[in-house]
Order: structure tokens, then C-alpha cells, then sequence
């Protein structure tokens, strides 16, 4: 595999620039049109003697879209193709204020979480920094001509706010997914706040606390889903490393060296924590400290026995938090129409290629317009 292009900053490509013996403006039209979406071939502005020695060192496409798949609440989701053939995926969430993109920090995960797909085959090897941010390039490219989408926001682009949701965990790829951050919040990039970016771990405390240092302030969410270790450990063996007194901690910490408030993710699992019981042990856990509570209705994973509970339920459990004292919302079902579900997407397109190899057939195509 070549190298990436988009792993460096813009003081990076000046000095790379340069460094090929081509005068410095050109670095910014490589950065820019590299930030539109762009592949090294199709930048035009650039001599195609330069464009030809570029192309034998880097990757063209690091990134591409192999297939987007439309829900019917208007989500799409995308599954990408690296430049090696790995897959993830990502999601692009339509909202009133703009568009939120989930980005896949990982190809598969190790974490072991039992509601999540990611984790299925385990891992296979982290993305790079620039591997995570061309997922934003091309979808911004894909939309760039949309007339509902175009231009929200100075910069003119289709996604304002990422999450770091996808596959993978962002902390187990420390180093890229700070790579990432800083190049994605840069004024000379795609210049996205820190604050319009939330990036989820399973808590990996020593992470946080880096994190917590690193000056970026980025919404920190945490998947908790259970209120004792114990209970943690059965569906998320990290809890096996890190008890929760620990990540409460490390939050607290996140809070006084960026003044941002945290949040925690609480996905609900019939028969598993989300009866009355567990509410008030949730509002005793954390009522008083500056964070909200996630709920999330559970995708449910073929593979997996979990089950996700009731709309009834999953009502009363948000009101049981809220007369508690705590701040707290019942996240809307987006996607799941369409394996809208960390993983689900992945997982089920090599299912279908492997079941395709042992037929003695060639993979088919899906549709890309409807996701059936």
C-alpha cells in the first residue's frame, strides 16, 4: 500500500511540496483540492508531470465508496472500500442544524463489546489518520452538487458535525485518531470545531486521561450500559480492566482540563439493565456530575442473543432518570433499517461474500439505491 496523502497538514505538504522541487503555491492547491474530495489525478491545477510523480508514492483513492445504502428516515449509509480492499463504514445523519457524519476508526474492533457487529471478527488493523478523515472527503464530494445540502456553513460543505462512532475503538488507535482530530479541526482543512466533534471509547482510562491533555476539546462520550462492574463485564469485557469508579474519575479529569461536559451512552438490553432497579442505581451513580445520559435502543445483531426492549419501557426508564435529577434523552432509531448498528453493514456484506465463494459464485452487487 502506498502512501496517504491526506495523513499530513498543511505545513507538512508545504514542506513535501518542496521537497519535490515544486514551487510553494502549489502546495496549496494540492491541500485544497485534496479537502474537496478530490484524487491527486483529478487536481487539474497541478502540472501532470507533478500529478504522475505524486501518484507513484501516494495513494490516488485511499478511500472510496463501494455502495451507499438509503434509509428510509433519509440516513445513508456508506460502506467503504480502503485502498488495501478492507471495508468499514460510516453514516451520514440528517438533522435540522446540518449533517453529522460517523467515521470508522478501525477496520474491526478487539473490544469484545457482545450488543456491538464491529467486533465479530475481531480486529483486522487501525486506519490512519487520513484514512479516517477521507471518509468525510468523499462524502462531502458526493454531495457537493446536493441543493439541500451544499453550503451549510462558511466552508460550504455537507458535513458540520463527526462523531467517532463507527467501527473500531478511536482510543485503541490513539495516535491516529489524535492525528486525525488535529488535521480535521485545522483552519487550513475542513475547519470543524472541536465542539461539533464527539468521540466515543468504552473507556480506556489511561486514553482519557491523554485525551483530557491533548487540548482538543471534544465531546467525550463513554459507553457505559451497566450500572456495577459486574454487570458491565458480562456484555463488555474491558469492564474486566477498568472499573467503572475509574472512568468517573478519568471523566471528572476530562472535565477539568477542558470544561466540556461528558456524556454516557446507555444502550438498553431487555432482561438485562433497564428496569426500575437499575434506574435508581444510575441516578445514585451519577446524579450531580456535569454529564448527560444517551439512551439508545438497542440494533439487535443476528449473532448475538441480546434483545432490545420495548418503546414502553424504554419511556418509562427515560422518565424514571429524569424525575431522578438527571439530564437525559432517548436517542431516535435512525438506520436500522439498513444495519444502521456499528458493524451490522460489515459484517453483513462478508457474510454474503463468503457465502458467495462457497456456492462457487461471484460476489453480486448490491443496489446502491435503496439498500435491498
Amino acid at each position: 500500500m502506498k502512501r496517504i496523502l491526506q495523513d499530513l497538514n498543511f505545513a507538512e505538504t508545504e514542506t513535501l511540496v518542496l521537497g519535490f522541487g515544486e514551487k510553494k503555491f502549489r502546495a496549496k492547491q494540492l491541500f485544497d483540492g485534496l479537502t474537496q474530495g478530490r484524487k491527486i489525478s483529478e487536481i487539474t491545477s497541478l502540472p501532470a508531470e507533478f500529478r504522475d510523480r505524486l501518484l507513484r508514492e501516494f495513494e490516488d483513492e485511499p478511500v472510496k465508496i463501494r455502495e451507499i445504502f438509503h434509509s428510509s428516515d433519509g440516513t445513508e449509509k456508506y460502506l467503504f472500500e480502503l485502498s488495501d480492499g478492507n471495508l468499514v463504514e460510516g453514516v451520514l445523519m440528517k438533522y435540522k442544524y446540518g449533517c453529522t457524519q460517523c467515521v470508522s476508526t478501525q477496520v474491526g474492533c478487539r473490544m469484545g463489546c457482545k450488543f456491538c457487529a464491529s467486533t465479530l471478527g475481531g480486529l483486522v488493523r487501525n486506519l490512519t489518520a487520513g484514512e479516517i478523515l477521507a471518509q468525510i472527503l468523499v462524502v462531502n464530494a458526493l454531495h457537493a452538487d446536493d441543493p439541500e445540502l451544499k453550503g451549510r456553513g462558511k466552508e460550504a460543505r455537507a458535513v458540520t458535525n463527526v462523531v467517532l462512532m463507527g467501527s473500531g475503538e478511536p482510543l485503541d488507535n490513539y495516535a491516529e485518531t489524535v492525528r486525525f482530530l488535529k488535521n480535521v479541526t485545522a483552519a487550513e482543512g475542513l475547519n470543524i470545531s472541536a465542539r461539533n466533534i464527539s468521540l466515543s471509547t468504552c473507556g480506556l482510562v489511561p486514553k482519557m486521561y491523554e485525551l483530557a491533555n491533548e487540548g482538543i476539546p471534544v465531546n467525550l462520550t463513554v459507553s457505559l450500559h451497566a450500572t456495577s462492574d459486574e454487570d458491565r463485564a458480562r456484555v463488555m469485557p474491558v469492564a474486566k480492566a477498568y472499573r467503572i469508579s475509574e472512568i468517573l474519575k478519568a471523566c471528572a479529569y476530562y472535565f477539568q482540563k477542558t470544561g466540556r461536559r461528558y456524556y454516557f451512552e446507555y444502550t438498553l438490553i431487555e432482561g438485562e439493565n433497564c428496569d426500575e432497579e437499575h434506574a435508581r442505581a444510575l441516578v445514585a451513580l451519577l446524579k450531580g456530575r456535569p454529564c448527560h445520559v444517551n439512551l439508545i435502543r438497542l440494533n439487535e445483531v443476528k449473532e448475538r442473543t441480546l434483545k432490545a426492549t420495548g418503546d414502553k419501557e424504554a419511556y418509562r426508564f427515560l422518565g424514571l432518570l429524569e424525575k431522578g435529577g438527571l439530564s437525559a434523552t432517548l436517542r431516535r432509531q435512525i438506520g436500522s433499517d439498513v444495519g444502521g448498528a456499528c458493524g451490522q453493514l460489515r459484517a453483513g456484506y462478508l457474510e454474503k461474500g463468503r457465502a458467495a465463494a462457497e456456492a462457487g459464485k461471484p460476489e453480486t452487487q448490491q443496489s446502491s439505491a435503496d439498500g435491498k
